[in-house]
């Protein structure tokens, strides 16, 4: 009489995934924090030194003022939605195909800041990396005679 007989020749081995999960869980983990992530920026902003020394006009700017109630005029012309949408089109249509050209914000000193960043983002938007921003000396910053 064999007793037990059946039970010892159906052992069956279990693999379980659950370490496994684990261990890539921990590797993922490792490798999202230790990962450095590149600042990139889509648009290169030259600002201009406070030093009373005019830089160097570049040949044939494509010039955007905002005023003090921030309106767009881009070209001499004026931009009449203030949307960003509006001011993307008008900038495209003066500038062309030409990504590679100086482009010069003029904003007065009154203009609110959000005016200034939605014309920002719209010449990076299209494509532009030459942005200068029109600054004048500040008049105790000049050198005494």
């Amino acid at each position: 009489m064999r007793i037990g007989s059946s039970s010892q020749g159906s052992d069956d081995i279990e693999t379980s995934l659950i370490p496994l999960i684990d261990v890539v869980l921990t590797l993922i983990i490792f490798f999202v924090v230790t990962t450095t992530f590149q600042d990139r920026t889509a648009m290169k902003v030259a600002l201009p030194q406070a030093d009373g020394q005019a830089s160097e006009a570049p040949k044939d700017p494509l010039v955007v003022v905002i005023d003090a109630q921030g309106r767009y005029f881009v070209g001499g012309g004026e931009v009449l939605r203030r949307d960003p949408a509006s001011l993307r089109d008008a900038i495209g249509k003066v500038a062309g195909d030409d990504k590679n050209r100086a482009v010069i914000l003029r904003a007065d000193a009154q203009t609110p800041h959000q005016s200034v960043v939605t014309a920002m983002d719209a010449i990076g938007q299209l494509g532009f990396s030459r942005l200068s921003i029109a600054t004048v000396p500040a008049a105790d910053a000049r050198p005494a005679k």
